[in-house]
């Protein structure tokens, strides 16, 4: 290893660079797993939520209010592919300003797992939509 004593500013300056690069990439990827967590959170939960109420409407149970299960559904599985959305959307933000300073492929699996995810929401959310008519 080289003594950091020998090493020019510009050469100390190039490695700060791409450390932080780096960890500004880690943090991106951490970020959309979160948005993804939270949007197969709402997805599972909106569909599980319309499932259920469905159910409990085809068996002749009474509701308070007969729209509930789809309108819990959609709600819930609406908000969870667009926070996918909006995630993967700022997530590939993040990853363009990266490539100004050091090379980074988009393809990571994080984003490919947030096009899966939003497109899996994507067709719950027709799925139930489809359902209603």
């Amino acid at each position: 290893m080289v003594n950091a004593e020998a090493r020019s500013a510009n050469e100390l300056a190039e490695d700060r660079t791409t450390l932080a690069s780096t960890r500004t990439l880690m943090a991106a990827d951490r970020t959309l797993m979160a948005w993804i967590r939270t949007a197969l959170s709402m997805i599972s939960f909106g569909f599980t939520i319309y499932k259920v109420l469905q159910g409990f409407k085809d068996a002749g149970v009474h509701l308070a209010h007969p729209d509930s299960p789809r309108s819990i559904g959609l709600f819930l599985t609406g908000m969870g592919t667009v926070s996918m959305l909006l995630g993967t959307i700022e997530y590939w933000r993040t990853i363009v300003r990266l490539r100004q300073y050091q090379q980074v492929s988009i393809w990571r699996p994080a984003f490919f797992i947030a096009l899966v995810m939003a497109c899996s929401g994507s067709f719950v959310f027709i799925s139930i939509i489809i359902r209603l008519l």
